[in-house]
Protein backbone atom coordinates (compact mmCIF):
# COMPACT_ATOMS: atom_id res chain seq x y z
CA UNK A 1 0.00 0.00 0.00
CA UNK A 2 1.19 3.52 -0.96
CA UNK A 3 0.22 6.72 0.73
CA UNK A 4 0.26 9.68 -1.64
CA UNK A 5 0.62 13.58 -0.54
CA UNK A 6 -1.98 16.13 -1.69
CA UNK A 7 1.14 17.37 -4.14
CA UNK A 8 0.67 14.02 -6.12
CA UNK A 9 -3.05 14.14 -6.36
CA UNK A 10 -2.75 17.48 -7.44
CA UNK A 11 -0.36 17.17 -10.02
CA UNK A 12 -2.14 14.01 -11.32
CA UNK A 13 -5.53 16.49 -12.02
CA UNK A 14 -4.41 19.31 -12.68
CA UNK A 15 -1.43 18.41 -15.13
CA UNK A 16 0.37 21.62 -14.33
CA UNK A 17 3.17 20.14 -14.37
CA UNK A 18 3.70 16.43 -17.08
CA UNK A 19 6.94 15.32 -15.83
CA UNK A 20 5.11 15.03 -12.66
CA UNK A 21 1.56 14.24 -13.80
CA UNK A 22 2.91 11.20 -15.84
CA UNK A 23 4.66 9.67 -12.30
CA UNK A 24 1.42 10.19 -10.41
CA UNK A 25 -0.63 8.94 -12.57
CA UNK A 26 1.57 5.54 -13.09
CA UNK A 27 0.85 5.27 -9.44
CA UNK A 28 -2.56 6.35 -8.90
CA UNK A 29 -4.16 4.56 -11.58
CA UNK A 30 -1.76 0.87 -11.11
CA UNK A 31 -0.89 0.82 -7.39
CA UNK A 32 -2.70 0.27 -4.37
CA UNK A 33 -2.98 3.77 -2.93
CA UNK A 34 -4.58 4.65 1.04
CA UNK A 35 -6.02 8.15 0.51
CA UNK A 36 -6.00 9.77 3.74
CA UNK A 37 -9.27 12.44 4.72
CA UNK A 38 -6.68 14.65 5.81
CA UNK A 39 -5.21 14.80 2.59
CA UNK A 40 -8.12 14.66 0.98
CA UNK A 41 -9.19 18.17 2.89
CA UNK A 42 -5.95 19.64 1.77
CA UNK A 43 -6.56 18.38 -1.93
CA UNK A 44 -10.15 20.03 -2.03
CA UNK A 45 -9.13 23.59 0.14
CA UNK A 46 -6.23 23.81 -2.44
CA UNK A 47 -8.50 23.35 -5.36
CA UNK A 48 -11.45 25.83 -4.50
CA UNK A 49 -9.26 28.25 -2.73
CA UNK A 50 -5.93 28.51 -4.94
CA UNK A 51 -7.59 26.91 -8.61
CA UNK A 52 -11.27 28.56 -7.24
CA UNK A 53 -12.62 25.32 -9.04
CA UNK A 54 -16.78 25.00 -8.57
CA UNK A 55 -17.71 22.34 -5.14
CA UNK A 56 -19.53 20.31 -7.55
CA UNK A 57 -16.83 19.80 -10.34
CA UNK A 58 -14.30 19.59 -7.44
CA UNK A 59 -16.53 17.03 -5.66
CA UNK A 60 -17.25 14.60 -8.98
CA UNK A 61 -13.46 14.66 -10.15
CA UNK A 62 -12.64 13.74 -6.40
CA UNK A 63 -16.02 10.97 -6.24
CA UNK A 64 -14.18 9.32 -10.03
CA UNK A 65 -11.02 9.46 -8.19
CA UNK A 66 -11.89 7.67 -4.92
CA UNK A 67 -14.05 5.09 -6.62
CA UNK A 68 -11.28 3.52 -7.72
CA UNK A 69 -10.72 -0.29 -6.45
CA UNK A 70 -7.07 0.48 -5.68
CA UNK A 71 -8.10 3.37 -3.70
CA UNK A 72 -8.67 2.79 -0.11
CA UNK A 73 -9.44 5.12 2.70
CA UNK A 74 -10.00 4.04 6.49
CA UNK A 75 -14.12 4.73 6.09
CA UNK A 76 -14.07 4.83 1.85
CA UNK A 77 -18.22 5.10 2.02
CA UNK A 78 -18.44 7.87 4.45
CA UNK A 79 -15.33 9.62 2.56
CA UNK A 80 -17.76 9.05 -0.35
CA UNK A 81 -20.80 10.59 0.98
CA UNK A 82 -19.02 13.49 2.23
CA UNK A 83 -17.77 13.93 -1.06
CA UNK A 84 -21.12 14.14 -2.24
CA UNK A 85 -22.43 16.21 0.43
CA UNK A 86 -19.56 18.95 -0.44
CA UNK A 87 -20.70 19.13 -4.04
CA UNK A 88 -24.56 19.81 -2.86
CA UNK A 89 -24.36 21.69 0.33
CA UNK A 90 -22.41 24.98 1.66
CA UNK A 91 -20.39 23.28 4.01
CA UNK A 92 -16.05 22.75 4.08
CA UNK A 93 -15.48 19.26 3.59
CA UNK A 94 -14.22 18.39 7.36
CA UNK A 95 -17.94 19.61 8.20
CA UNK A 96 -19.16 16.85 5.73
CA UNK A 97 -17.26 14.29 7.18
CA UNK A 98 -18.70 15.21 10.37
CA UNK A 99 -22.50 15.15 9.19
CA UNK A 100 -21.76 11.96 7.87
CA UNK A 101 -19.99 10.23 10.96
CA UNK A 102 -22.94 11.55 12.68
CA UNK A 103 -25.54 8.97 11.06
CA UNK A 104 -23.43 6.46 14.15
CA UNK A 105 -21.76 9.19 16.09
CA UNK A 106 -22.61 11.58 18.11
CA UNK A 107 -20.98 15.08 17.19
CA UNK A 108 -21.13 18.01 19.00
CA UNK A 109 -20.90 21.93 17.55
CA UNK A 110 -21.34 25.01 18.18
CA UNK A 111 -21.27 25.60 14.29
CA UNK A 112 -25.00 26.40 13.18
CA UNK A 113 -24.51 25.26 9.76
CA UNK A 114 -22.72 22.05 10.88
CA UNK A 115 -25.64 21.17 13.51
CA UNK A 116 -28.39 22.27 10.97
CA UNK A 117 -26.84 19.20 8.68
CA UNK A 118 -26.48 16.89 11.75
CA UNK A 119 -30.10 17.23 12.36
CA UNK A 120 -31.49 17.38 9.20
CA UNK A 121 -29.70 14.44 7.67
CA UNK A 122 -31.04 11.81 5.61
CA UNK A 123 -27.73 9.90 4.61
CA UNK A 124 -28.65 6.14 2.98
Amino acid sequence: MIRIDTNYILRYLLNDNPEMANIAEKVILHDDIYLSNEVMAEVIYVLSGVYELKRQDISSTLLTLTKANNIQNIDKYSLLKALEMYGEKSLDFVDCLLCVHAKVDRVLTFDKKLNKCIKGQNIS
